[in-house]
């Protein structure tokens, strides 16, 4: 990862017009555990994957509440995410407080932007490596943001970031068309599901996944986790009872060809010399 001298101040160039600081702390972002975003006309969630550094510690926060109508996501270094949050959350009571409204998503996602791009221009300073997907709901409906470490942010329909966050990429590109028109209890199921993508043949319990939800009429909440847990049983139990239907079809087959095969033999003639055996 060494870059010689181009790599030891946030505000040098290299020839190539690289920042390699910033891209350090979009590494950053990568190394995280995985965050997850999904949003329809209406709802938001927001669902994170719990790790803990050992057996005997417990896990870090990865998703805050900002005000009723927004949430955050984080993946990265969760002592920066934490300040961001603290930031946003100041950001929101002083815009009602001052305008005696909720402050839109959007406005918020560009001071933290903004603030974010200041770190990128200052020698005193380094980047904040964390990513923040951001959802929230205003008059212009529900919205996902994601905030990069380079002051740059994108919204977006469905996003993953977070370590091994591909295979949840993989699986919002497949399913996204249709998030529009999703209901709450769908969006929440699929978001579990993108989270168990994530977890590369892990077993996925409630206690490994933390999930929000906020939404017309509906402020800004975590899920408990019988309610995850009965999402998670809904869509578990489904594969085991269609093998298990498999399973007996194909004793029913195996039994069928085994009665076939002594009446082939016994009436078999000259031209079933030509065939080949079955392979096994």
């Amino acid at each position: 990862m060494f870059r010689n001298q181009y790599d030891t101040d946030v505000t040098t160039w290299s020839p190539t017009g690289r920042l390699f600081q910033v891209e350090y702390a979009m590494e950053a972002v990568k190394q995280g555990s995985a965050a997850i975003g999904l949003r329809s006309r209406s709802h938001v969630v927001l669902a994170c994957v719990n790790k803990a550094q050992s057996e005997l510690s417990s896990h870090q926060k990865k998703i805050f509440k900002v005000d009723d109508h927004i949430g955050v996501a984080i993946a990265g270094l969760t002592a920066d995410g934490r300040v961001l949050s603290r930031y946003m959350r100041s950001e929101a009571i002083n815009h009602s407080f001052t305008y005696e409204s909720p402050l839109p998503v959007g406005r918020l996602v560009v001071h933290l932007a903004d603030k974010a791009q200041v770190c990128t221009q200052r020698s005193w300073k380094r980047p904040y490596g964390v990513g923040l997907l951001v959802g929230g709901l205003d008059e212009s409906g529900a919205h996902l943001y994601y905030n990069c470490p380079s002051g740059n942010y994108f919204e977006y329909q469905a996003f993953a970031i977070g370590s091994r966050s591909q295979a949840a990429k993989t699986y919002l590109e497949r399913r996204f068309e249709s998030f529009g028109d999703s209901s709450r209890e769908d969006l929440i199921k699929d978001a579990i599901l993108a989270v168990r993508e994530t977890l590369q043949g892990e077993t996925l319990k409630s206690s490994l996944c933390t999930v929000s939800v906020l939404g017309v009429g509906e402020p800004f909440h975590f899920l408990d986790q019988e309610t995850i847990q009965k999402v998670i049983d809904t869509f578990e139990k489904v594969p085991e009872d269609e093998a298990g239907e498999a399973g007996e079809a194909g004793e029913g087959e195996a039994e069928a060809a085994a009665a076939a095969a002594p009446a082939e033999q016994g009436g078999g003639g000259a031209g079933d010399q030509d065939v080949a055996p079955m392979e096994m």
